[in-house]
């Protein structure tokens, strides 16, 4: 049976002032420091403090599969895309510097806070951006670096899994890297599906966050599917690679995907992505 219950005023308040101050303490970091660090060094950093914000929300992670380590190199992972806390929760294990879309970068704090540590913004309504991003992934794959896409380019409830757009999988092809397949379910502590950290339809970020407080405890399991080297086993070319991590991301989130034929039909009407 699934619970009601809610969080009580002052929790939230209480979880809201701490996680004012956390986001302080992160701000402080990347303005003052961040961009001298090395790479491991960002990395660590990032892990605690993400692992810190989770415990602030009530959040649990739990854990399945392989994880590739706290930041493998010349890794493209891959995620489905449920909520804000998404970005959170990865970081919390595998850290990564992600893909995101260009409107993110003017939302007020939290763009400036994503750009400083090292996100890629992508103009989706424009097909040939996606080519100077992949450069951009690719380059960086090849450098040692731990990137990250929701290759679905819009959250869902968690309850299904979206086509995945073929596009930016192009960058593991151009670095020889290998695509990381992770799935994300939030659930509640008896492991029935929880809606309410969803962020969809036209709710704004504010209403969002107020329903991710009200919930006394918040589980999501992560779970690594099958590493997927690039250009090897017939993944020689975008789509292919695509259906191959959609089809890993699926199992972590116990789903069955539609027809063989049917994914045919969607990396048809990609070509060109």
């Amino acid at each position: 049976m699934k619970s009601s219950a809610t969080t009580s005023v002052a929790t939230r308040c209480g979880r809201v002032l701490r996680l004012l101050g956390h986001l302080a303490v992160g701000v402080f970091i990347i303005a003052t420091r961040y961009s001298r660090l090395a790479q491991a060094e960002r990395a660590v950093v990032t892990r605690r403090w993400a692992q810190h914000a989770l415990k602030i929300l009530g959040v649990s992670i739990k854990v399945q599969g392989v994880n590739p380590g706290f930041y493998p190199p010349n890794t493209l992972l891959v995620a489905n895309h449920v909520s804000w806390l998404d970005i959170i929760a990865l970081n919390s294990c595998t850290v990564s510097r992600f893909v995101a879309k260009r409107e993110i970068r003017d939302w007020p704090l939290i763009g400036w806070l994503a750009y400083a540590a090292g996100t890629l913004f992508i103009d989706r309504g424009n097909r040939r951006d996606a080519s100077r991003v992949n450069q951009i992934l690719a380059e960086a794959m090849q450098n040692g670096g731990c990137m990250a896409v929701f290759p679905e380019a819009t959250t869902s409830d968690g309850s299904g899994l979206l086509p995945f757009k073929a596009s930016l999988f192009e960058a593991a092809l151009l670095a020889g890297g290998t695509v990381q397949p992770v799935s994300l379910r939030y659930q509640r502590p008896d492991g029935s599906l929880l809606l309410e950290a969803a962020y969809i339809d036209e709710i704004s970020l504010l209403q969002s966050m107020g329903k991710v407080l009200s919930v006394p405890e918040i589980e999501i399991e992560i779970c690594y599917g099958k590493p997927l080297k690039a250009g090897d086993g017939g993944l020689d070319n975008r789509f292919l690679l695509a259906e191959a991590a959609r089809g890993e991301v699926a199992r972590g989130l116990r789903l069955t995907l539609e027809s063989p034929a049917a994914s045919a039909c969607q990396a048809t009407s990609e070509t060109g992505a």
